[in-house]
């Protein structure tokens, strides 16, 4: 099927009670990895890419490689963009053709975070498109991104943040952190609080180093979409590293990237099941 909007994509979760992956790709091998174990699983996810990691395709071969596999495909997915934190992110990613987008004002204080929010907003929604927003920052590693800033999201800030932005998802920081340098140690009762009074789905990033049983436990509060990022690019990266160490004068590139599209495939298709609690099939 065509990439679904994020807003379908949304209702679908919310009635499955299921809990989206959002997969960050970066090339043709990831994607198409990351897809055949979304089909694999017929569970809806969302497949994402950083602007951080545009430069080695662009907006519109990144839409391009998604929609053209997605088009074979029975399970629903969107395609988002993750972290953006430029104005100018938001509306090259929606004009090239992304179905979803993420607005990143967290290192903003509360009231340019809401500035910088709603004008991303604005001009999604003239598009159709829904927008996740971040209240509170998260710590640890982004790409080449390094934030040693850990602050909490503030549960009486939530709802007047929503609702003053028109935001439609709200990533926040209850003890998460990208990728797998530091420790993620969630606190449920925070997150539990947050739920309380978000007027919208929230979102976790930094799946990569949380344990399964914990993010079983976080459709209970409201939360739709996990990103995962770094298991996938050290699997991808593994895999070429363990060809070469095989053999140095390994030249028949294919193989090599099969392998690599294989571990990427494995590792999304085990986490989506073990997020969902699902059986292998």
């Amino acid at each position: 099927m065509p990439l679904v909007n994020g807003y379908t994509l949304l209702e679908i979760i919310k009635e499955r009670k299921v809990i989206a992956g959002a997969f960050n790709t970066t090339n043709l091998e990831t994607t198409v990895g990351i897809l055949q174990a979304v089909e694999k699983s017929g569970i809806p996810t969302f497949i994402q890419v950083a602007p951080t990691n545009i430069s080695l395709a662009g907006y519109e071969y990144i839409v391009d490689m998604v929609s053209r596999y997605a088009e074979n495909m029975d399970t629903p997915v969107a395609l988002h963009l993750d972290h953006g934190k430029k104005f100018e992110d938001v509306k090259k990613s929606i004009r090239a053709g992304f179905t979803s987008v993420m607005i990143d004002g967290a290192a903003y204080d509360f009231e340019e975070n809401i500035a910088f929010t709603k004008k991303a907003v604005d001009f999604a929604k003239a598009y159709g498109v829904p927008v996740e927003a971040e209240l509170g920052a998260i710590l640890g590693k982004e790409d080449d991104h390094v934030s040693e800033v850990d602050s909490k999201t503030n549960p009486e800030q939530v709802k007047e943040f929503v609702e003053r932005t028109g935001c439609n998802m709200l990533a926040v920081s209850v003890g998460n952190v990208h990728g797998l340098e530091e420790e993620p140690c969630i606190d449920f009762e925070l997150l539990k609080e947050i739920n309380e009074v978000s007027p919208v789905p929230l979102v976790i990033h930094g799946g990569s180093g949380i344990p399964d049983e914990h993010i079983q436990r976080m459709v209970a509060f409201n939360v739709a979409k996990i990103n995962i990022a770094s298991d996938l690019r050290q699997s991808y990266i593994a895999s070429v590293g363990k060809a070469y160490a095989a053999n140095q004068n390994e030249a028949n590139l294919i193989k090599v990237l099969q392998h690599a599209e294989d571990s990427v495939f494995e590792t999304v298709y085990q986490k989506i099941l073990s997020m969902n609690c699902v059986v292998a099939k």
